[in-house]
């Protein structure tokens, strides 16, 4: 619990953290501070351009970012089918998202995670995390504390421990309307 608090605080004073998901550990920030978002792509070496996934505990965390208004009801429900759990959906975003979140699209990647420990971090937060991958471009992503801490320690104001989910491939991306999957999980 003393570890969660201390991740938890660091959210609070715009930091970025590392955590354990289903398949690999993912670097993470307030998705509304700009100046968190913006050291966490500094971290990474990723361009504002390629957008971030957002990660939350339940669907309520998601919906001040996603316009569900603009997708059937067919739709809705294939995605709730899916969660919580490794799938991440690349859904249409209410006027407003910031595109430093969206980059050059006018759609944000959302994933509600089945992974208990990101479960808890996200409602002692209070909100969704952004996510993408604990490594630096190029790298290999960190699968263990202690290659989250070799790669990017000296970088990170903290990291939640615990252990991965246990999944080989990072979560499916797919498209919201069409199914289109974008990254096979």
């Amino acid at each position: 619990m003393e570890n969660l608090n201390h991740v938890v605080a660091a959210l609070r004073q715009e930091e970025v953290i590392a955590y354990p998901t289903e398949a690999v550990f993912g670097v993470g920030c307030d998705p509304d501070s700009e100046q968190a978002v913006m050291k966490l792509l500094a971290l990474k070496q990723r361009p504002v351009e390629k957008g971030l996934i957002l990660i939350a505990a339940n669907y309520e965390q998601l919906a001040p970012y996603i316009d569900d208004s603009q997708l059937t009801d067919e739709e809705k429900q294939r995605i709730f089918d899916s969660w919580p759990g490794p799938v991440t959906w690349v859904m249409p975003t209410k006027p407003g998202v910031p595109r430093f979140l969206t980059g050059q699209f006018d759609t944000i990647a959302v994933r509600v995670t089945d992974h208990p420990l990101v479960q808890a971090l996200c409602l002692a937060f209070g909100k969704p995390l952004t996510s993408t991958s604990a490594n630096l471009t190029g790298q290999e992503p960190g699968r263990t504390v202690a290659e989250v801490e070799l790669q990017l320690g000296d970088r990170l104001a903290a990291i939640l421990q615990g252990d991965t989910g246990g999944r080989e491939n990072p979560s499916e991306i797919r498209d919201a309307r069409t199914g289109q999957i974008f990254r096979q999980g």
